[in-house]
């Protein structure tokens, strides 16, 4: 008997606990269903009321993509063309001004312009707004709408209108519109240092870096004649996920690159990096700006977390969300955020950033101002320049070479100072980290 009451007050129990949660969930299907009646109702109501005619299929477009965009700045409806579009993109080849933007307080947002691309040669700078376009406000309008009315066929003119801080009136700057074609990796040598020059992460980014990397090692007469490499981030507005993660594992042999978690923790992924590094254990110096996201900070927040490379420039942009593509019925597809990253620390840089180890800001440009004969006399001569000088006759030729030569190696420095000083300084960290290097005992 008392066996049959404790299991009689257990059958009572679960059903006194079950009975609410099924009314609950009862009482959310039919008020989901009783919206998505009132949705209808609206709908058949606008195509038969409506003062104009309208077009069925844009109405119900229109419809999914505000319930998109409501979500966050980053999910969205590509209708058939924009879907195609989008993948030519990671590709690396598509028509447009090449310019990665989001939208913030209604207006469209410059995350950062694209190298050798109309808006980069126009001088659209990263952090712009863009308040007009051909004289019509983009205020209310979605990130697509927006992005819609700057296409345009190759060679014609657009003028987008532009609040830039620091200046005080907007101004008009005029594009003309052209194929991008990305180049993911640009690479050269500087001084006794290898730039890497990482645009944009497409199917080619990678590859780009690996083969580029070995090209100028071997330019510059082999490992051993190298200090170390910049990885130049700057203006990277990122791209697709697993090649942040082939480009992070490049300079990493252990331990994590990356996490991603979504709404429900099995859906979460790690990743990994797999032994080998195309450095060889060189120093790496990382460059970020407030145009660096996604990607690029994925790859800025892994080699920082580990170690591997000190990060030099200005926080970046704090993209830390994961978006899926997945395609739809008729050809579109949906941008859909579904996860957040985190860094191997675990730190999400979501709004926040990746906050570089040395901040460094790019003075801005200056205008050439002409020096007086008198001042190049004064700064521009030496001893050397003057008539019945003693020689030095304390070296032999090949130290006077030598010496010419590193003097040569400090005024190309110097020089690349006034062109881009955060790559100038990148370059004298890894001068002084090879300064400070035990050196191999004879």
């Amino acid at each position: 008997m008392a066996a049959f009451g404790g299991a009689l007050l257990s059958v009572v129990a679960t059903t006194q606990f079950v009975g609410p949660l099924l009314a609950q969930e009862t009482e959310s299907k039919t008020s989901v269903y009783e919206q998505l009646d009132l949705f209808g109702d609206i709908f058949e109501r606008i195509r038969a009321q409506y003062v104009e005619q309208v077009d069925e299929e844009d109405l119900i477009e229109a419809a999914i993509n505000g319930m998109l965009t409501s979500l966050d700045p980053h999910s969205s409806y590509l209708p058939p063309d924009d879907a195609e579009d989008m993948r030519v993109q990671t590709r690396g080849e598509f028509g447009g001004l090449g310019i990665e933007v989001t939208q913030e307080e209604g207006f469209v947002k410059v995350v950062s312009p694209i190298d050798d691309t109309p808006a980069d040669e126009a001088g659209v700078a990263a952090g712009d707004f863009i308040t007009h376009v051909d004289g019509e406000s983009v205020l209310g309008l979605t990130l697509d709408e927006a992005v819609d009315m700057m296409r345009g066929p190759v060679g014609s003119e657009i003028i987008i209108t532009v609040v830039r801080e620091g200046v005080e009136e907007p101004f008009d700057v005029s594009i003309i519109r052209d194929t991008i074609t990305l180049t993911a990796v640009r690479t050269r040598i500087e001084g006794d240092t290898v730039v890497l020059r990482v645009t944009t992460f497409n199917d080619q980014t990678y590859p780009n870096l690996a083969e580029g990397l070995a090209e100028r090692i071997e330019e510059a007469g082999g490992e051993d004649a190298v200090n170390g490499i910049v990885l130049d981030l700057r203006n990277n507005p990122g791209g697709l996920l697993s090649q942040a993660i082939r480009v992070s594992d490049a300079f990493l042999d252990k331990g994590e690159i990356v996490s991603t978690r979504g709404r429900d923790p099995i859906d979460g992924d790690r990743y990994n990096a797999t032994p080998g590094d195309l450095a060889n254990g060189k120093p790496i110096v990382v460059l970020i700006n407030g145009g660096s996201a996604s990607a690029s900070e994925i790859v800025a927040g892994a080699l920082q977390d580990h170690r591997r490379a000190i990060v030099v420039g200005t926080k970046s942009f704090g993209k830390g969300s994961v978006q899926t593509v997945m395609p739809l019925r008729g050809e579109g597809a949906m941008r859909l955020t579904t996860a957040r990253y985190y860094t191997p620390s675990g730190r999400s840089i979501q709004a926040l950033g990746v906050s570089p180890d040395i901040v460094v800001e790019q003075p801005p440009a200056r205008p050439d101002e002409d020096a007086s004969e008198e001042e190049e006399d004064a700064f521009g001569r030496s001893e050397a320049d003057l008539r019945g000088r003693l020689d030095n006759d304390s070296l032999s030729d090949e130290e006077a070479r030598q010496i010419e030569e590193d003097r040569a190696r400090a005024e190309a420095a110097a020089a690349l100072r006034e062109e881009d000083y955060q790559l100038a300084y990148a370059i004298d960290i890894l001068k002084g980290l090879t300064a400070l290097a035990p050196q191999p005992q004879q």
